[in-house]
């Protein structure tokens, strides 16, 4: 239920605040005085979108904020879901940014609009004039076809059997898709797979294979220059060892001479040893390098037919020729097991839609069971508010099976005797719409679980005792729903227990929206314009205070 709503900076609303009744609150006002800018403002509240077009002050913020007593609606798991504090009263606020930027919060936690129109879905429903022209929707039609059979937990599983249809559709037709181009390539690729497994590549053996052939393509020379170096150290009369092993012998005579000069002795010793263990190893690699022409040409070879392949599927690594060679594997692994693999998917579609048509043969025996009582509470109600003719029918067509089930439901209206029922937007005038919406709402008030319905201007087009039954089914509806409504006849107007007038202030330099909340002197008065216009006669008062007591 609407606590309070206030508005600040919205359109023509500078600044506005009420407090509706628990039960039936009326909403009158002049034309374009603003009651429908407040409904645009409730909306903000319901997650609508918003624009800085909006702000009444384009330099300041927005700020719309309603509190709702929430404790009987059983919404503690949906605030559990969402990361929200549940408490009995809550808070809801939309603010617009000069700027443009919008933010939502729920009991000052900020959430997405998603969140806030979910929330919403719980807390009012809006009618409206676009209602009206939905009612002609077949969309909306099967909504409260639902809502009436009670179709929720039916509709639940044909959604969840639907969606299980559609995605094993999806992957028969992608993977059937993928095969025929898997088929296409299916012989270049295993050219492809051979032409690398012949070759049995194996990680890091490009660059082992890049010194080989270095190596062999210079091993004359370096065979050469290793043995020139070691002739260099090794010659008995002119070697460097020759050398230093007289050198070292003069070092050894100077240490006997001084202890200091030990410390060069061992660093002598030292340099002669890692000298003598280069010549060694110059003398292995000496004796390990072969001058091999055909081992030479082995290697270039087998480096061209990698560099060739290579070059040919653009890639610079043995490893990523490796790579190729495996995701070439598993596609042809693949086509030679789509056969196989496809019938499995074909049948597992087969298992899904026979799945599902059965949830939609339930669904839909669900919504046809409900056609004759629901036309029929229809016509009943159509009948207290002045069509004593009318005539509901639904109609029914099986159809290809969609998100919403298998069902075209259509809702077949007249209100002349002798007149077959046809299509609703084909037939019904503004205020056959109007009643018919509202005879709706009364059956649905229950059905869906709202606790507050706004009506706006739900009265269009009807008058006199029409207007009067279907205030006193206000009256009802409110006895365990909170009801606001936007009226512009006095006899549905004088039935609220509360009444808001809204009106235009031209006293500053910009035309303000503004709400009052009408005494009982007032309310007579505004009840007497209503019936007779601006200078009401005394007549007008006394009707006015009529109405007011009945």
């Amino acid at each position: 239920m609407l606590k309070s709503l206030s508005i600040l900076n919205y359109a023509l609303i500078q600044e506005l605040t009420m407090s509706p009744s628990h039960s039936l609150s009326m909403i009158t006002g002049e034309t374009g005085a603003g009651k429908s800018i407040m409904l645009g403002a409730v909306g903000l509240l319901l997650g609508n979108r918003a624009d800085t077009k909006t702000l009444f002050d384009v330099d300041k913020k927005c700020v719309v904020e309603g509190t709702f007593d929430i404790q009987d609606y059983s919404l503690e798991i949906f605030f559990e879901e969402e990361n929200l504090d549940f408490e009995s009263e809550c808070i809801i606020r939309r603010e617009i940014s000069p700027n443009g930027k919008s933010r939502a919060f729920i009991n000052d936690t900020p959430v997405r609009l998603e969140t806030l129109k979910e929330l919403g879905k719980f807390l009012m429903d809006i009618h409206s004039q676009h209602e009206s022209i939905m009612l002609g929707d077949g969309l909306y039609q099967m909504a409260l076809v639902d809502a009436f059979s009670k179709s929720k937990n039916e509709k639940s599983e044909f959604k969840k059997a639907f969606k299980h249809f559609s995605t094993a559709k999806k992957n028969l037709e992608k993977r059937t898709i993928e095969a025929q181009e898997l088929k296409k390539e299916a012989d270049f690729n295993k050219f492809q797979l051979e032409e690398l497994s012949q070759l049995k590549l194996q990680e890091g053996e490009q660059s082992e294979l890049e010194s080989q052939q270095e190596l062999l393509e210079n091993a004359e020379e370096i065979k050469s220059k290793i043995q020139e170096i070691l002739a260099q150290l090794q010659d008995e009369q002119v070697g460097a060892f020759r050398m230093l092993s007289l050198a070292n012998q003069g070092i050894q005579q100077l240490t006997r001479y001084a202890h200091k000069f030990e410390s060069y002795s061992e660093r002598f010793k030292s340099m002669l040893i890692e000298l003598k263990d280069i010549a060694a190893g110059l003398e292995d690699e000496d004796s390990i390098i072969e001058v091999d022409f055909e081992k030479l040409e082995t290697v270039r070879e087998r480096l061209s037919k990698i560099y060739h392949l290579q070059k040919k599927h653009g890639l610079d690594s043995v490893e990523s020729l490796i790579t190729l060679e495996q995701e070439l594997a598993e596609k042809v692994f693949l086509v030679d097991n789509l056969d196989e693999e496809i019938e499995n998917l074909k049948h597992e579609l087969s298992l899904a839609e026979k799945e599902m048509l059965a949830k939609a043969k339930v669904l839909t025996e669900k919504r046809k069971s409900s056609f004759e009582p629901f036309a029929s509470q229809l016509e009943k109600l159509l009948q207290q508010l002045g069509m004593e003719n009318a005539k509901i029918t639904f109609s029914h067509q099986t159809i290809t099976p969609n998100y919403e089930g298998q069902d075209q439901i259509d809702l077949l209206f007249s209100s002349n005797k002798g007149i077959s029922p046809q299509p609703l937007k084909q037939v019904a005038s503004g205020g056959e719409f109007s009643r018919l919406i509202f005879a709706i709402k009364y059956i649905m008030a229950d059905k869906m679980a709202l606790p507050t319905l706004i009506f706006d201007e739900i009265d269009t087009g009807v008058s006199g005792e029409v207007a009067l039954q279907m205030v006193r089914m206000m009256q009802e509806i409110s006895k365990n729903h909170q009801i606001i409504c936007i009226s512009h006849l006095p006899q549905v107007a004088a039935k609220g227990d509360l009444h808001y007038f809204v009106y235009k202030d031209n006293s500053s330099d910009k035309t303000i929206s503004k709400i009052k909340l009408l005494d009982p002197e007032e309310r007579v008065m505004e009840i007497a314009k209503m019936i007779a216009g601006a200078n009401p006669p005394m007549s007008a008062f006394e009707s006015a205070k009529a109405l007011l007591k009945n």
